[in-house]
């Protein structure tokens, strides 16, 4: 099969080129409309109860993640000509395309009893311009007696306050958010500078704004970091200029193709598919290294340049395939997902990955047909005198102290295994951001001024219509906001009460020590001037249902972390709600984009657990069919299970928690890592059979033969995913270390465990007849003797003088 797939690829060559070409125009064509996602749902499955809940919560009350909250605290804004310039401030970001409405003390209105009409009227506090500093401090007096928004925008104790910005929908999941976000931030710096006052910024629709602006800007730099990183290490490891362009151009091609397939597919760039063109790049790589290598050791064995490209093809082919098939494997697994962002992450990464295979046999070896054959110089990487010392070492080492090795390796897996166990999971809103970043610290600004901006809501059936208006009900669900209320992490809430509340102030002439339900006696004079009120703003609809059954309580919470929102949910809130409300009718529903954010992160973790043993199960199985042999099937994994098992008990010790993104690694790393067991056990099959079957001469030379590669590879892929260890998400931090330090110990443990396994356990012996599948892969890149042929008559390619590079 690889003889004739050679012969077709040299002889089409030309045309195979062009086809991909044609591919590539396609797919750039396509990649130029891929977008980036603004719309940071979908980790918790459409069909899970809580997420059909909430979809329905915001079909009745609306979205409970569009407020954008601008913070400030320095006693100088109660300066008169400070305070009209945050006036003007709030007056130009409500001007501002996109916005709803902003709330906040200058904005500040209060409710007015009309007793012609028998209504409230809300009436501006600030409206007009302020000019003198006995106007403010009047007008502050009458603001600080308005109830409802103390402890909403303005902080009592301390003096900060907060402007609440509402953002309209159609912008809250469209690329117009950033341009919103961005000119807000420009307004305040406006502000700032005339007043020298900081402002903060907090709240999903912004955080999420920063998150997309940065993926964007990273995708950008990891790409040209990645590109960078792999060609000067091609260009070291070959000394040629076109050895190190040719993959690059293949990579390049690839990467195309990677955003046309997001884009043909109808995804978007998420903060996960937009890390795949540079890990597109450093996998693609080693396809490189081990096709250069191949041709590079043919060509000086015999000087033949069309005989070395189609030996690379027949001999490398097999092993290539096998290596990428393990790889696409460990992303094709995440389709099992129940998650779209995982599903749409592992199609997208694993097609990619057979697609660089597939280029990189097609255009690689066409690239050496038509360039001159490599110089003296292209080939010294081939006898480096340093890796060949080392190798040396470990060959001897392996034989001589295989007690030791083996004594180490148990010691190591058990004190990984209890650095396993003190493994946590733990995920936040803003997880991937760093402490010292701005949105950080405003974060913790809001937290500890306000109790946080993240949405928390819960939906109260009064079981009955027009429950919600019952003065019985009113005072239970009063009772159980008041609990709320004293929660450290728990804003004020905001339901009908509030209003309610507020609407007995206004009836007693804006008295606040009658801030507080009506009894019975009282409703029967306030309800005639509810009954009358319009709702123009669409605010009422907001927080109750037509019927007056059902209500909303809307708080913020501060981001605490998954397990202390658990917590607070499950051994705080709902005790309450059971004790207040028991022999009521009256049911409490917690929901909101907080609570489903932390269960969408336990969902991924879950669902990528369930992935990695899938991986596991299927790459078992192709080791199967590769060596008939279930001993030899353990041989091979165990080298590719300790690194990960290492790199889990380093995150145990190191206290990095268990999440999405470090879960990742190990899908990513186990199908990657035992493309190293594969090219071993190849070259040993073939060294068995060369060396009659005396495993300690096969093991020797497979070390000292394919150990090469297998250090270029590690290289690369070490230096290609240590690059992520510069970005600015936590998440992306941890892969990109985690990924890097479990491949660079997945080689040595191919490179010294595997070898001590094999001398230790395989018993293999000639048998008649037998041919494994994994006799057809080729492994030998530095020697070989070829006993095929291929009709090179029929294949004519013109051979350019050599070039100087």
């Amino acid at each position: 099969m690889w003889t004739a797939l050679a012969h077709f690829i040299i002889k089409y060559k030309l045309p195979l080129s062009l086809i991909i070409l044609a591919i590539t125009v396609f797919m750039a064509l396509h990649a130029r409309k891929a977008e980036l996602s603004y719309d940071f749902r979908g980790t918790v499955p459409a069909h899970d109860p809580e997420q059909i809940f909430f979809n329905e919560f915001r079909k009745q009350f609306g979205e409970d993640g569009n407020i954008i909250a601008v913070g400030l605290k320095d006693s100088n804004i109660f300066e008169y000509r400070k305070f009209e310039k945050l006036r003007e401030f709030c007056v130009a970001v409500k001007w501002i395309d996109g916005v709803n409405e902003v709330i906040s003390l200058p904005q500040i209105k209060m409710m007015v009893k009309d007793t012609a009409r028998k209504q409230f009227v809300l009436q501006d506090i600030f409206q007009r311009k302020i000019t003198s500093q006995y106007e403010l401090d009047s007008l502050l007096k009458e603001a600080k007696k308005q109830k409802f928004y103390i402890g909403q925008i303005v902080n009592e104790t301390n003096g900060a306050i907060a402007v609440l910005i509402s953002v309209k929908k159609e912008t809250l999941n469209s690329d117009k958010r950033i341009g919103l976000t961005n000119e807000i931030v420009e307004k305040g710096e406006q502000f700032t500078r005339a007043t020298g006052i900081q402002l903060h910024y907090a709240g999903l629709p912004f955080v999420r704004s920063v998150i997309a602006q940065q993926v964007n800007n990273e995708l950008k730099l990891f790409l040209g970091l990645s590109v960078a990183v792999t060609g000067i290490i091609l260009l070291l490891f070959f000394r040629s200029v076109r050895a190190m362009i040719f993959p690059l151009v293949v990579i390049g091609i690839v990467v195309v193709w990677v955003l046309g397939t997001i884009e043909l597919l109808g995804f978007k760039i998420t903060l996960l598919s937009g890390m795949l063109p540079p890990i597109i790049v450093v996998i693609g790589i080693p396809n490189a290294i081990y096709l250069t290598n191949k041709y590079h050791a043919e060509y000086a064995a015999h000087g033949n340049k069309l005989l070395a490209i189609s030996r690379v093809i027949r001999k490398i082919g097999m092993a290539t395939f096998l290596t990428n098939l393990t790889t696409a494997i460990g992303f094709l697994v995440l389709l099992t997902a129940d998650i779209t962002v995982l599903r749409e992450f592992g199609i997208v990464a694993g097609i990619n990955v057979m697609a660089t295979f597939a280029v990189s046999l097609i255009l690689i070896p066409g690239f050496f047909s038509w360039m001159p054959p490599p110089s003296e110089k292209h080939l010294k990487h081939l006898d480096l005198k340093v890796l060949d010392k080392a190798l040396n070492f470990i060959d001897v080492q392996v034989h001589r102290q295989r007690l030791g090795i083996s004594i180490s390796t148990v010691v190591i897996v058990f004190f990984a295994g209890v650095g396993m166990m003190r493994i946590h999971s733990v995920s936040y809103m803003v997880d991937d951001l760093p402490e010292e970043s701005v949105v950080k610290k405003d974060l913790l600004f809001f937290e500890e001024n306000f109790s946080g901006v993240m949405p928390l809501e819960m939906v109260v059936d009064t079981g009955k219509r027009r429950g919600v208006i019952d003065v019985k009900n009113l005072q239970k669900i009063d009772e159980f906001e008041k609990f709320l209320e004293a929660q450290p992490a728990l804003s004020k809430p905001v339901s009908i009460v509030s209003f309610v509340k507020a609407a007995k102030q206004a009836f007693y002439n804006n008295n606040p020590s009658r801030y507080s339900l009506p009894d019975n006696r009282e409703r029967n004079f306030i309800l005639p001037y509810l009954k009358g009120q319009s709702d123009n703003s669409g605010l009422f609809k907001s927080f109750v249902d037509s019927t007056l059954q059902v209500m909303r309580i809307s708080l913020q919470v501060a981001d605490v972390g998954s397990d202390k929102m658990d917590s607070l949910i499950n051994r705080v809130i709902k005790p309450q709600i059971d004790t207040i409300f028991a022999d009521s009718g009256i049911s409490v529903k917690i929901t909101g984009t907080t609570p489903l954010f932390i269960k969408g992160n336990s969902f991924l973790i879950t669902n990528l657990k369930g992935s990695l043993l899938l991986a596991f199960a299927l790459i078992a199985v192709t080791m199967g069919l590769l060596f008939a042999n279930l001993r030899m099937v353990f041989i091979a994994l165990i080298p590719n299970i300790i690194p990960m098992m290492i790199t889990a008990g380093l995150m145990g010790y190191f206290n990095i928690p268990l999440k999405p993104s470090t879960v990742l690694i190990f899908s990513i790393t186990f199908g990657i890592s035992v493309d190293y067991s594969i090219h071993f056990l190849a070259k040993y099959r073939q060294e068995l059979h060369a060396r009659k079957f005396f495993i300690p001469v096969a093991v020797s030379n497979t070390v000292l033969e394919i150990g090469k590669s297998m250090v270029y590879t590690s290289v690369v892929l070490f230096a290609g995913f240590i690059i992520f260890a510069f970005s600015s998400f936590g998440g992306t931090i941890a892969l990109g270390l985690l990924t890097s330090t479990t491949l660079l110990i997945s080689m040595l443990t191919n490179l010294i465990l595997l070898p001590v396994l094999i001398l230790t356990f395989d018993k293999s012996k000639p048998k008649t007849g037998e041919h494994l599948l994994i006799d057809d892969v080729d492994a030998n890149f530095y020697t070989e003797e070829e006993d095929e042929t291929i009709d090179l008559s029929k294949i004519k390619i013109h051979n350019r003088h050599p070039a100087a590079e």
